[in-house]
């Protein structure tokens, strides 16, 4: 498991998506799970599977975030842990995760 800490930008007032991808979709497809917050309000509990939040390339790009409903920032703080499990049909080998959170300005 890694955990991240992260500031949002200053000028988000609220997130309302996230979305996920990775330089190797099988493995973060097979073997990967997260828990994400943002100022101690979970927005996906421990052991979410990767898979739920991944979209393919058919689908259009405006759709490709999980709509988080209405979180206000408050202090802007999100926590990411991130956990990579082994799996029989996907060999560990090193691989990089981002995760994008879409927000809108203060007014």
């Amino acid at each position: 498991t890694v955990k991240g800490e992260f500031q949002l930008d200053n000028n988000a007032e609220i997130v309302y998506g996230l979305a996920i991808t990775s330089d190797s979709e099988a493995s973060l497809y097979y073997r990967g799970t997260q828990k994400i917050q943002i100022n101690d309000r979970e927005l996906l509990p421990e052991g979410f599977e990767s898979k739920l939040l991944m979209t393919g390339l058919s689908v259009a790009p405006n759709d490709r975030m999980i709509k988080t409903g209405i979180v206000k920032t408050g202090n802007g703080r999100v926590e990411v842990w991130f956990t990579d499990l082994d799996h029989p049909r996907q060999r560990f080998a090193p691989y990089r995760v981002t995760f994008y959170f879409f927000s809108k300005p203060k007014s």
